[in-house]
């Protein structure tokens, strides 16, 4: 179904424009950095993860909004994405758990999105010029003027201070066999499930927590989140990594995996379109075995510059060859960067979980 909501257009930083209909929000001119992702399910984790802070989400997949929105799938319940970008959206959701249309919680939400356009053609000019700063705006705006706007506003980099949760908070397990201590980057919610369903009890720290806090909780083990935005952009964390090293058992994913290696003297840097989508080949060098996975981040670790730091690669993207996972066996420390609690996406890394539950089980 083809929605018919109000004029809007999307401008790129690149020079092009791209007319079509509005939904969710009306918010007038909102600029984001313009990404794409290949799922073809699991919009409504893509709205709430916190990883797509101040981006607009370009969905590869092209009829979005047909299995509507349900009270259970939220990854966070105050989303911070940009907007979305789609070809075709359904306001006509046909699933039994749907409570209410995508377009509604984005009102509600107030996230713009964006229908109607050549989501092909704007993901290939992603590939081939890299992410890039875009406008979703009325559609009257003159071109040169959006582009001028974009010029002139710089994209912030506070996002993780934005999304972390400002107090810390326990998620207590019946009869729990181990205490975690997660420091929350921009957590996602099946994080939190997922461990509490493996009988842990977790303690969520904000993203600036210290290292004596950390302590002061007595953990098994600790926790490194998924988040937003660039690494070097969180120094207070890289520095309670380095302090807290070799004194737990660490297990980090996606953001978390990145200031792991930052912690330990490695560098990262940004890729030119990123990693997200729920296809992700990755190969456990290990074991030799390929996982699918659900990825979601621009930067990666700079393989060079672990040399000497401690860290092994362990894991690595079939596809681009990139760092998909490191580890030190001694420090008991291993992360990777990708979602092992796989909203959305396939479950073939959810046993790394069970991994740092064996690490923390050797410790005691």
């Amino acid at each position: 179904m083809i929605y018919k909501g109000n004029k809007r257009k999307l401008i790129l930083a690149s020079g092009s424009e791209y007319p079509g209909e509005g939904f969710g929000a009306d918010t007038g001119s909102r600029i984001a950095e313009l990404v794409f992702n290949t799922s073809p399910v699991g919009y409504q984790e893509i709205l709430s993860d916190p990883s797509y802070t101040d981006q607009f989400v370009v969905m590869a997949y092209p009829l979005i909004g047909n299995y509507g929105i349900n009270d259970d799938d939220f990854e966070t319940l105050m989303p911070t994405i940009g907007g979305f970008v789609v070809r075709d959206y359904n306001d006509l959701p046909s699933n039994f758990r749907s409570r209410r249309t995508l377009s509604e919680t984005m009102r509600e939400l107030g996230i713009p999105g964006i229908s109607g356009v050549d989501t092909r053609e704007i993901i290939r000019k992603i590939r081939n010029e890299g992410t890039m700063k875009a406008l979703i705006a009325d559609a009257d705006m003159p071109l040169e003027k959006g582009l001028d706007i974009l010029k002139e506003t710089d994209l912030p980099r506070d996002a993780v201070s934005r999304v972390s949760r400002e107090h810390r908070e326990n998620f207590i397990s019946m009869n729990a066999k181990y205490h975690i201590a997660a420091v929350d980057f921009g957590m996602k919610e099946n994080i939190i499930r997922s461990f509490l369903a493996r009988g842990c009890s977790v303690t969520v720290f904000p993203w600036n927590v210290t290292a004596e806090e950390v302590r002061s909780v007595r953990p098994d083990g600790v926790f490194l989140s998924n988040g937003p935005g660039d690494p070097a952009d969180v120094p207070e964390a890289v520095r309670l990594v380095r302090k807290l090293r070799g004194q737990y058992p660490i297990f980090g994913i996606c953001l978390g995996h990145q200031i792991i290696s930052l912690a330990a003297g490695a560098s990262t840097y940004k890729l030119k379109f990123g990693h997200r989508g729920g296809n992700h080949p990755v190969r456990d060098l290990r074991t030799g075995k390929i996982e699918i996975t659900s990825q979601n981040h621009s930067y990666a670790v700079d393989e060079k510059s672990l040399a000497g730091t401690g860290l092994v690669v362990t894991h690595r993207n079939i596809l681009d060859g990139t760092v998909e996972g490191v580890a030190c066996p001694k420090d008991r420390i291993f992360s990777v960067q990708y979602h092992p609690e796989s909203s959305p996406g396939p479950h073939d890394a959810v046993h790394l979980f069970d991994e740092f539950l064996g690490l923390m089980r050797k410790e005691r």
